[in-house]
């Protein structure tokens, strides 16, 4: 940031968004954490309501989603596959029944009766809960003996489990029945002679199977919601780090350190980087603001102080003469007249000073110049005539043929020319010979007014355009440099000095060739 020149202008630079010093710390001058000691880490909060908190628990909340949902679609899966599969041999058995045409009487007198009863009836007597039943029922559902066999507990249960054989038996899907308390599917087939044969299976092998899968996938599922969670808190702790390392730097900027910046981290995302990059670029505009500031401030006061004693000099002279009249001291009129001399003086003096500073404070507030066409090479050509008229003795060269016209205010111009001419004049002696040239190279027009006189110090030509600045406590008012430096600004110039000791003074002022 380019810092101006002019007390005033520098005064009402503002920063925006006030730097607040919570606690009423005072740092004057932003006082540097020496030695780079990090200040200490806020505390921070790792509730449920952090973000740390929140990221996780969404993160489990989604696996949790992803998990219910994928049991439930295999456990419904393999319920369906496994019915299927029973269902299949029910409906394989009844239509084997259904094909043969047998009645119930030549399955009594079939000699493979023994071989159904053993193998595929299996009666019991109910302590058991048998994989497969069946049982023989007429047309209104009472359980009929089979080759002399009186139906069981069992077969009973199923014929009574099954309130329609007629309907059971007309359906091609299985239904889902109870037996002593135990899930069986069951279908029917009709004989030739109306009799129905009701077969049904088991299905507790196959709630059993789907429970401990539920188990398992339950248990799992827990395991892997813990190692997520786990994972989670790693992660988005190692990726909320740089966020961290930004509060504990506002934290500390906030306590008057200024010169802190948001650390880099080795593997920074891109959204992060470019909050980081930009809370630093920030944080630079602030610093620079508030020394600009601070500068501004101290400039101001020094401003004041020295306008203060530039016109207290003359005032003071002025007041001492009026009472020396007042006293009746003055009789001599020659001493009268060398007191009205001196008062006359001094007012010319205080009246320069004060065009001169209404001249500074025209220029901050960046008045609009009339601009026109001025050929800037007359008025080299006239100010090194008038140079000449006050010191005829001192040797003057121009470098300034022809016409050069540029678009600028021609009071402006003449202001500058006659300062830097009139810095020449004061601070240099009569001899010393003194180069006006002028140039046009690149778009731009470059005015040079270079003496061989005694030259300037480095600190001394670092502080040439302050205000009230005099080299060497010379003579003048020391504004005519800041004046001249706030005009070729206006223009939208630079002013540039090269000195050393013993090698003259050159001032070059560049304006835009418009």
């Amino acid at each position: 940031m380019k810092i101006p020149d002019r007390a005033k202008s520098l005064a009402r630079v503002k920063i925006p968004g006030r730097v607040k010093n919570p606690g009423g710390v005072k740092n004057p001058g932003g006082v540097k954490n020496a030695g780079g000691v990090r200040g200490r880490r806020p505390l921070c909060r790792h509730g449920v309501h952090s973000l740390r908190g929140k990221l996780t628990l969404a993160n489990v909340g989604l696996l949790a989603l992803g998990i219910v949902v994928a049991t439930a679609v295999s456990l419904m899966g393999m319920r369906h596959y496994l019915l299927d599969q029973i269902d299949t041999d029910l409906s394989h058995t009844r239509d084997s029944l259904s094909s043969t045409r047998l009645t119930m009487r030549q399955i009594d007198s079939l000699s493979a009766l023994a071989l159904v009863r053993d193998h595929m009836l299996a009666p019991t007597d109910g302590s058991a809960k048998p994989d497969s039943i069946f049982a023989a029922v007429d047309a209104t559902g009472k359980a009929v003996d089979v080759a002399g066999f009186t139906p069981t507990s069992t077969q009973r249960a199923l014929a009574a489990a099954v309130h329609d054989p007629r309907a059971l038996a007309a359906d091609s899907e299985p239904h889902d029945i109870t037996v002593h308390g135990a899930s069986y599917r069951a279908t029917g087939a009709r004989l030739a002679d109306g009799t129905y044969i009701l077969l049904a299976n088991s299905t507790d092998a196959l709630h059993k199977g789907i429970a401990k899968a539920l188990k398992l996938d339950v248990a799992i599922g827990t395991l892997l919601l813990a190692l997520l969670a786990c994972l989670t808190m790693f992660s988005v702790r190692r990726r909320m780090r740089p966020l961290e390392d930004m509060v504990e730097t506002s934290s500390a900027i906030a306590e008057g350190d200024l010169t802190r910046r948001v650390p880099s981290s080795h593997h920074p995302t891109q959204e992060v980087e470019q909050l980081r990059l930009a809370l630093n670029s920030m944080l630079h505009q602030v610093e620079s603001a508030y020394r600009t500031r601070e500068r501004s401030a101290a400039q101001l006061r020094r401003f004041v102080g020295d306008a203060s004693h530039e016109l207290r000099t003359p005032l003071s002279a002025i007041r001492g003469y009026l009472q020396l009249y007042e006293k009746g001291m003055l009789t001599d009129p020659v001493e009268r007249r060398r007191a009205w001399d001196r008062m006359n003086a001094e007012a010319d003096r205080m009246g320069r000073l004060v065009d001169e500073l209404l001249t500074l404070a025209r220029l901050d507030q960046r008045p609009e110049l009339r601009f026109r066409n001025v050929d800037l090479s007359r008025l080299v050509r006239d100010a090194a005539e008038d140079l000449r008229a006050q010191q005829p003795g001192r040797p003057v060269t121009v470098g300034a043929d022809g016409t050069l016209l540029v678009r600028a205010d021609e009071s402006g111009l003449r202001q500058v020319l006659g300062n830097l001419v009139g810095n020449v004049r004061t601070h240099t002696s009569a001899e010393v010979p003194v180069r006006l040239g002028l140039e046009r190279e690149d778009g731009v027009v470059r005015l040079c007014v270079a003496d061989q006189g005694p030259g300037l110090p480095e600190e001394d030509a670092a502080r040439i355009f302050d205000r009230f600045f005099r080299a060497g406590g010379g003579a003048g008012s020391g504004l005519g440099m800041a004046i001249v430096q706030g005009v070729v600004t206006a223009h939208g110039g630079e002013v540039a000095v090269r000195t050393a000791p013993g090698a003259g003074l050159a001032v070059t002022v560049t304006l835009p060739a418009r």
